[in-house]
């Protein structure tokens, strides 16, 4: 169950007696890491939209944000590590469907679906070859997972990211994120109200799959793992489209009073939250529940995460309005019990109260945890990294070793298995440009979308990582041309007991926070997964934002690579040169083997005045493409941002600011974007206070790609080169053979 002896007692002392089997299983999950946050609320409460909440009338299934016209953006993303680490193909796809119910019981419209991705190594000699070919199998097949949902629902997956470290072998990271249109005066609320209003069951029927999921996922992965898969969930894609259309339908007749989808915890969730949440209690009848099996418990049925189901609360009188659009659809639709103004739960089975809880003992008596953080040594001895001592290399060799490494090389091996179209809103698609952008139909509004995270930074510096994060996926956001406006969060962790992963906590939520304040883009949802380790140890700490930004017109989207004839220039303002820029960077990493020193921090102010230049300038259309400089530094930037057949002449001596070479076109400058323009001076003059614009040079159409410093080559290539080492990095990672046959 998940509990130790001192959460037990206490629930007795609430109860004020020894509890049921069943009431014991719903205090247990709904008092796991996963649903109850005991070691992330109070430093969850540097989100001052989060501490609003909690303080207030408590968080909603999922973020909105008000984008003018009468329209909101709904946005979440949710962790599904543990399911996809015993069974990948359904434990990323309902993944997926549960984060798509976030969004439309908010009563808003599923447009768009993100992921990111993180797995263990799936090249030769990166680990022991069991390891190898079970990454393989784990990556494969979460993509499978991903894109069998959501290519089945008609949600378009646009946009998102996948990374590989040894230290994911055996748990890997498969965070899902939804974004929805809904029109502000229309949300739906999740708090149950009007006493004697009926509640009703919605969806599929409740099967024993899932049972005891939120507390599998606030476990640690061991020897027994897969002895652990009934504790996984099944997906049925189509039966969740039906769910979707039949859910908005019954919301536009106005019978619905409130509405819940029964994730983590599933009939408990639902029942003990949305009570709670309306100060309210439920009386509820499982012998009225759709169920799979006749035989199933009570414990059973209020544990079960089957999936696709929905509780809803319908105003006295109405039910039936509700439950005729559901039958119209051809998915259950069943009042299984009444509001009450008690504020308990009380579950009946077989003619017998099977449990009684008070709603508010399972919500906000759910106790916390705080440790001391402790600054691990490795951090301290990263400060001293100096990149001088790595060897001189050949750089053109050097650019294709990084673009052709699993974590640079274009993923179109993952993408082109998405769906990225459905719906007709993508109008940026994966692999054009730094984020996605939709046109969303009845505005002329733009949306861009990106999820970002950089989990060796992290690591080394979580302060600056969590910073990171945001500001990557706020700037890849802008440079499509949209303002940044929102957040949200999904922070996957190692055992928050111990004291140096608590510290990986504390300072990479305190980063995001300061950098969502002071980029105006509030935390609006999000996810907190610990327990993220194996018998092959803890993964790496990662963060992970995804944002949301507004084009005013969607057609000003600008792209993320260009072609011939346009000068080239950087986006920049004044860099910390902390280690070059080399430190905890892909290129000390894949070229040199060397993971080791701090990354660099982001300057909050350069990056808001950055945003706001790289918005006009698309407002304007100065910009032919706009590309952010992230891993793999300049070099890697400028090779991304060449359209086929293109290349270039440049001189960086202007951006050297006394850097080495190897500093100078690979070091990891946050607030550096290649821009790709016809107007150069009108750039010039269009720039915010703070933000320098320096032209570098322009694109030929012979593509060949020379990149100087004075009058030293430091660079000769040809652009189909670069894309070749790109293009089939990640096919040629997954071809070469590993020598270990029936290993899965």
């Amino acid at each position: 169950m998940g509990l130790n002896e001192t959460e037990y007692n206490l629930i007795v002392r609430l109860m004020g007696r020894e509890p049921s089997l069943t009431e014991l299983g719903m205090f247990a999950v709904m008092w796991s890491e996963h649903c109850g946050y005991k070691y992330s609320r109070p430093i969850l409460a540097y989100f001052k939209e989060y501490k609003k909440a909690m303080e207030g009338e408590g968080l909603e299934n999922a973020g909105i944000v008000d984008i003018g016209d009468g329209l909101g953006v709904v946005m979440k993303v949710e962790s599904h590590n543990h399911p996809s680490a015993v069974e990948p193909y359904q434990g990323a796809a309902t993944g997926v469907g549960g984060i798509i119910r976030d969004i439309f019981t908010m009563g808003a419209r599923p447009i768009a679906c993100l992921n990111s991705l993180r797995f263990g190594p799936i090249e030769p000699g990166q680990a022991e070859p069991e390891v190898v070919v079970r990454n393989r199998y784990l990556f494969e097949h979460v993509v499978a997972g991903i894109g069998g949902y959501g290519n089945c629902v008609g949600v378009p997956t646009v946009a998102g990211e996948v990374a590989f470290h040894p230290r994911y072998s055996g748990n890997p990271l498969v965070n899902a994120m939804c974004v929805g249109i809904v029109k502000i005066d229309e949300v739906a609320t999740a708090g149950a109200n009007g006493i004697g209003n009926p509640v009703i069951y919605l969806g599929s029927a409740t099967g024993k799959d899932g049972i005891h999921g939120a507390t599998f996922a606030s476990d640690t992965l061991g020897e027994d793992s897969d002895a652990k898969r009934p504790n996984v969930q099944i997906g049925d894609p189509f039966a969740e489209k039906l769910l979707i259309e039949a859910t908005l339908e019954a919301l536009q007749t106005g019978a619905v009073a409130a509405i819940q989808d029964m994730g983590a915890a599933g009939l408990t969730c639902s029942t003990v939250e949305m009570s709670s949440k309306g100060g309210v209690g439920m009386v509820i009848d499982l012998d009225l529940v759709p169920m799979r099996e006749a035989d199933m418990s009570a414990y059973e049925l209020m544990l079960s995460e089957s999936q696709e189901r929905m509780l809803a609360v319908a105003h006295n009188g109405r039910e039936q309005e509700i439950i005729d659009v559901f039958h119209k659809w051809g998915v259950h639709a069943v009042v299984i019990g009444h509001v009450t103004d008690d504020g308990l739960v009380t579950v009946r089975r077989h003619g017998e109260v099977a449990a009684q809880v008070t709603a508010k003992h399972l919500t906000d008596f759910c106790p916390t945890y705080s440790v001391e953080p402790k600054v691990p040594d490795y951090h301290l001895r990263a400060a001293q990294f100096d990149p001088s001592g790595l060897p001189t290399v050949d750089f053109a060799d050097a650019l294709c070793q990084l673009l052709a490494s699993p974590n640079i090389a274009d993923k179109r091996h993952v993408y082109r298995q998405y769906d990225q179209q459905v719906q007709t809103q993508t109008v940026l698609v994966p692999g054009e440009a730094d984020a996605a952008v939709l046109a969303p139909r009845g505005s002329k509004k733009g949306l861009s979308v990106k999820i970002d995270g950089n989990a060796l930074h992290t690591y080394f510096d979580p302060y600056a990582g969590g910073v990171g994060a945001v500001v990557e996926a706020a700037r890849n956001v802008a440079c499509t041309g949209a303002k940044p406006v929102a957040a949200t969060d999904g922070l996957n962790f190692g055992n928050p007991q111990l004291p140096h992963v608590y510290w990986q906590f504390e300072r990479a939520v305190r980063g995001i926070a300061d950098a969502c304040d002071a980029l105006g883009t509030p935390v609006v949802s999000g996810n907190v997964s610990f327990y993220n380790e194996s018998t092959l140890g803890e993964v790496l700490p990662t963060p992970l934002v995804g944002v949301v930004g507004v084009l005013e017109r969607a057609e000003n989207r600008v792209p993320g690579r260009a072609g011939a004839g346009l000068s080239v220039g950087v986006l920049s303002y004044t860099k910390d040169n902390r280690q070059e820029g080399l430190g905890a960077s892909a290129y000390a990493a894949v070229v040199h083997g060397v993971e080791d020193g701090l990354p660099v921090l982001a300057d909050l102010a350069g990056e808001k005045s950055l945003h706001e230049t790289l918005v006009r300038l698309a407002a304007e259309g100065l910009a032919k493409s706009a590309h952010d400089v992230s891993e793999g530094g300049l070099a890697v930037a400028l090779a991304e941002s060449l359209a086929e057949g293109t290349g270039l002449a440049v001189d960086l001596a202007a951006l050297s600011d006394g850097l080495s070479d190897a500093g100078l076109l690979f070091g990891e400058f946050p607030g550096h974007v290649v821009v790709l323009t016809d107007q150069g001076d009108a750039v010039s003059r269009a720039v915010s206070a703070g933000i320098q614009w320096t032209v570098i040079g322009s694109t030929n159409p012979n593509g060949d790609v020379n990149i100087q410093r004075g009058d030293r080559t430091l660079i000769a290539t040809t652009e189909k080169a670069l894309r070749a080492a790109t293009n089939n990095g990640l096919d040629e990672a997954l071809m070469k053979p590993v020598g270990v046959v029936g290993v899965q």
